[in-house]
């Protein structure tokens, strides 16, 4: 809600209720033609700057969309990102961990047996009869 303060000239100036409460207890005693200026000018101040954060944040909207509107279109039109190059690596990577794999598995497939094969060697050696000396 705004009050209407009438100044000298007959005219009236709109001041929102919180500027006339700051300027009635920020300027107590000083008379009403300067608090009625003060009025004018803080309200003047804050609506300045509602219509500068106003258009500045119309701009910093216009300002990202066209932005993401540009990079789309550069992916767009770089194929930074093409579904069948990306499937052939995937299918790439994906052998290749396969092989990988499959050469863990035999190497330690591989180190079982030799293992094995030293166990029943030490086994053997462990069991076999001593020949008296």
């Amino acid at each position: 809600m705004n009050t209407e303060v009438p100044n000298n000239t007959e005219t009236a100036i709109t001041v929102s209720p919180e500027t006339k409460a700051i300027v009635d207890e920020n300027m107590a005693g000083e008379s009403e033609d300067l608090k009625r200026e003060t009025m004018a000018l803080i309200d003047a101040i804050k609506k300045r700057a509602q219509v500068e954060t106003k258009s500045a944040s119309e701009y910093t909207r216009d300002a990202y969309l066209n932005a993401v509107k540009q990079a789309r279109e550069k992916i767009e039109q770089d194929k930074l990102f093409d579904p069948e190059r990306i499937s052939y690596s995937i299918k790439l990577i994906q052998m290749d961990a396969e092989k990988n794999w499959e050469s863990i598995v035999k190497e330690v497939s591989t180190l079982g047996d030799r293992l094995a094969e030293a166990a029943k060697a030490a086994w053997d050696v462990l069991t076999a009869p001593r020949t008296p000396s």
